[in-house]
């Protein structure tokens, strides 16, 4: 019956959305013993992946506009994790830094990573597998295919 699509439980968006909202749940308390949000943490992820990028940057890593992420940063930066910096040829520029102690909390982040694999319940492969499909399909919807993106199988 065609009605049987417009289900809630038969939603692929809200399957996904529900998922996003529990996975955020559980990494709450982890982030929590971190003194970092969930956005906080993902800018943290970026910049101990590769430190001193800009707003710019950052914000298309996390498909964010720079005016959602700016009191996100500024705020990191009173918390005394990372530093701004305004470009020397353009003031309008940003680029982000991490202070010693943005450095030093990648430790207790790898911790957090540790954590929330295991409460997946999952093997490691089945969750690059689902990991590579939501790349891929998120990359479909926004028309961004790249080249490290999986082929479809």
């Amino acid at each position: 019956m065609s009605s049987d699509r417009l289900l809630l439980d038969n939603q692929l968006c809200f399957s996904l959305y529900a998922t996003s909202l529990a996975m955020t749940q559980l990494y709450k308390p982890h982030l929590k013993q971190l003194g970092l949000t969930y956005t906080q943490y993902t800018i943290m992820l970026i910049l101990w992946e590769q430190d001193a990028l800009s707003l710019k940057a950052i914000c298309e890593q996390l498909g964010q506009k720079p005016g959602a992420l700016a009191p996100v940063i500024k705020r990191m930066e009173s918390q005394g994790l990372l530093v701004r910096a305004r470009g020397v040829d353009d003031d309008r520029a940003l680029t982000i830094r991490l202070t010693d102690n943005g450095r030093a909390l990648r430790e207790q982040g790898l911790k957090v990573n540790q954590c929330v694999f295991e409460a997946c319940g999952l093997p490691g492969d089945k969750l690059r597998d689902l990991k590579h499909s939501l790349d891929h399909l998120r990359a479909r919807i926004t028309g961004s295919e790249s080249d490290n993106t999986p082929p479809d199988r």
